[in-house]
Order: structure tokens, then sequence, then C-alpha cells
């Protein structure tokens, strides 16, 4: 008579017996694997009484531990899960929908999370250790990781994981999802074909680079584009000319640092038409705006802030990171680089909108001169209700050189 048994010490029992005999000097395929793992299922089920769905979910877990990441593996391929962050091998949240939860299951070991923590960086051509315990990374499907390990993270080893949808977002989903309007975005895509500068501005999770993916794919498919980012996350699938760059972290092996900065100098000397920029966060800042000060136009980037005056501010300090400039220096060149602010705000209700679309119109008098575009004004509503409001219109566009040299005068009106 088959007895029925407690599946988590099956798993590890069956787990155990599996990576016994995988062979994994050499090559082994994905369905061999397969294979021998229903092999040890229907063998074990002649003793043991094992449910059909219990079966079908033991058979994925094994093969998910063995081959793929573990437990986070299921969550990676659930489409609605957009955020993972692993706090130690038995605590796991996830965001789902704009909101977290704590997830049941756990990594059996803290070692087992570390050989999955190292599996990702490997692929990336990373490496992290006690040693160097910081290091972003992605997975093959795009997604961007951060890892954190001891003696940095004293709880950890913590791995955070930022899921980006299979199919890249567009801006008509943008205007479904009601974070822009119509009449903004069209206006956003003639800057964009003109060859404006354009800056995202906004606080973390506000949706800063699935925006700049979004605007990047309005660059006419005839110019040639350069990204460069810590880890590649851009998806410009439909851009014949496109070279992409990535950062890399010095090693033990002697590999040496490639920065942002780097990439950036290098990038002008590969004959760019447009050179788009993940994200500046430090001294980069001044690469990029002598690049967008030395005919570069159309570039592309990123910044964390709260507002977009404050992203002025940010761009002023990080500029200083790189080198000691006269502040009026500094806000000259952010003048005379910067053409246009888009702030994406996260609101009370998760949802992500466009909150501001600005104009950099001068320097005057040691300022920066700003004039709004485009705001978004909420309609009173209550706490726990979604957030109402639209993208109002505030203002005309003062530059227009770039779009009347590119024949589209009339479609900033």
């Amino acid at each position: 008579m088959s007895r029925k048994v407690n599946y988590e010490p099956l798993k590890k029992q069956l787990k155990a017996e599996l990576f016994q005999e995988i062979d994994f000097s050499r090559e082994v395929k994905d369905e061999e694997i397969r294979e021998l793992i229903d092999e040890k299922i229907m063998e074990t089920g002649r003793g043991t009484y094992i449910p059909l769905a219990e079966k079908k979910r033991l058979g994925k877990e094994l093969f998910f531990s063995i081959r793929k990441l573990d437990i986070l593996q299921e969550l990676i391929e659930d489409e609605e899960v957009t955020e993972i962050m692993v706090n130690g091998p038995d605590r796991v949240f996830l965001e789902k929908r704009g909101k977290l939860y704590r997830w049941e299951n756990k990594f059996e070991s803290r070692e087992k999370l570390e050989d999955v923590i190292q599996q990702i960086v490997a692929k990336s051509n990373r490496v992290v250790n006690e040693t160097s315990p910081i290091v972003d990374a992605r997975l093959e499907n795009g997604s961007r990781v951060n890892v954190v390990l001891a003696p940095i993270a004293l709880n950890g080893p913590i791995l955070t994981i930022r899921r980006f949808p299979d199919n890249p977002l567009t801006m008509k989903d943008f205007i479904k999802m009601g974070s822009i309007t119509k009449e903004a975005a069209d206006f956003l895509k003639h800057l964009v074909e003109a060859g404006y500068n354009i800056f995202i501005s906004g606080g973390t999770g506000s949706g800063k680079t699935t925006f700049l993916n979004v605007l990047s794919g309005f660059i006419p498919r005839q110019e040639r584009i350069i990204t460069i980012e810590d880890s590649a996350e851009l998806q410009l699938s439909d851009t014949p000319n496109l070279v992409s760059m990535e950062t890399r972290n010095a090693n033990v092996e002697g590999c040496q640092e490639i920065t942002i900065r780097d990439l950036i100098k290098t990038s002008l000397r590969m004959r760019p038409d447009r050179i788009i920029v993940g994200e500046v966060r430090g001294g980069e800042a001044l690469d990029l705006l002598q690049a967008l000060n030395t005919g570069h136009d159309g570039s592309l980037s990123t910044g964390h802030s709260n507002s977009s005056r404050d992203m002025l501010s940010r761009l002023e300090t990080m500029v200083l990171m790189g080198m000691e400039l006269p502040l009026s220096a500094i806000r000259r060149q952010i003048a005379s680089g910067v053409d246009i602010i888009v702030h994406l705000g996260r609101l009370r209700d998760h949802t992500r909108k466009v909150l501001e679309i600005v104009e950099v119109t001068g320097f005057e008098q040691g300022e920066i001169l700003t004039a709004p575009l485009y705001e978004f004004k909420e309609e009173f509503t209550k706490k726990e209700e979604a957030v109402k409001g639209s993208l109002v219109k505030t203002g005309k566009l003062m530059h227009r050189d770039k779009l009347m040299l590119a024949g589209m005068g009339t479609c900033a009106d």
C-alpha cells in the first residue's frame, strides 16, 4: 500500500539524488534533465502517493532548482510581477500590480541563494564576492539585477530584480493607462524626431527607463544610435544601426573598470547621431553635457530627482563630482545642452504618470530659466481612491529652431 509523505523532504531527497546522478562535467541538455526528473518521480510514486498536481509541481520545481533560478524562476516567468526582493534566504517579497507582498516560498539554504546569485552574475560577466560585495547585472530577459553581499548586507545576501515586460510598453500603452495624454505624447514624439535633447527625471520606480525606451522608439530608423548603460536594459529591437554598450567592474583577474564616462568618450569617436545614456549618477553628467553641446542633438538620458527643477540642481551637483568648475559655467552648459525635462512620478494609488514637461529656455543672471509646457492637474479624491486628473497644456514651446530645421515648425502649436 502506497503512503503519502511530506512534499518538502521528498523534494530535497530527489534533488540530492539527481545531483549525484547527473554528470555536469559534460554538456547536459534540458530535455535529458527533464526525462531524468520524470523517471525519479515515477519511481518514487510506486511506493509513495503523490497527487498529479504535486507531481507536476515537483517536476517543475526540481528542474528550476537544477537548471534555472530555483524558487525565483516562477516569479521571473510571471508577467504581472514587476519587482522581486530577496532579503536573505527566507524572506522573499514581490511587487505585483503596484502592491508589495511577502511570498511564502523560501530558499532551502543561504548557500543555495548564493549559488543562484553567482549564476546570475556570471552570465553578465560580472564578479561579486566579499572583496567586491555590490554589483549590478541583468538576466537573459533584460531584467535589472542588484546584489549586495556580506559584510555590507548584514541580513543578506540581498538580491533585487526589476522585471520588465516581455513585450516592451509603447506610447499607446501609456496613453491607455492614463500615464500621458495623446496630445502630450504627440508633442514629445515630434521633439524626439526633430532632435531635441531630453532628460527624463523621477524617483525610484517611477518608470524612467521604460519611458526612455518608449521615447527612443521615435528616433528615425536611419539614424545611428549608441546606448550606454550600467546594465543593458533598453530594448530598441527595430533599430538597424544600433550600438549597445555597458559598463564593466574591475575584478581580481586584472580586468580594469570601464565606466559610463569612458563609454561616453568612446561613443563620440563612433559617429553617433544619437547618444542615449541609461542614467547619470555622477561625474559622467559633465561628459554628457559636453556631448550635447558639441553637436550631438537628439540625445536622451534619465536621472533621479523629485521634480524637473530638482533635476537641474542634481545635474549641477553631478558635474561638480566630475570636475571643479564655476557654478555659472555649469549652469550655462546645462541651459545650452538640455532642451526638455520630462518628470515622472508614482502616485499614492501606485500609478505612474508624466507629471511635468518643462522647457529649459535659457540662462540669465546666473540662473537657468525654465517654462512649464504641461503639468499634471489632480482632481480632489479621497486617499483610498484612484487618483484622477490629467496632463494639461500650460505653455508654448519657445525654442522652435530644431522643429523648423526638421520641417516640423507647426507641430508644437
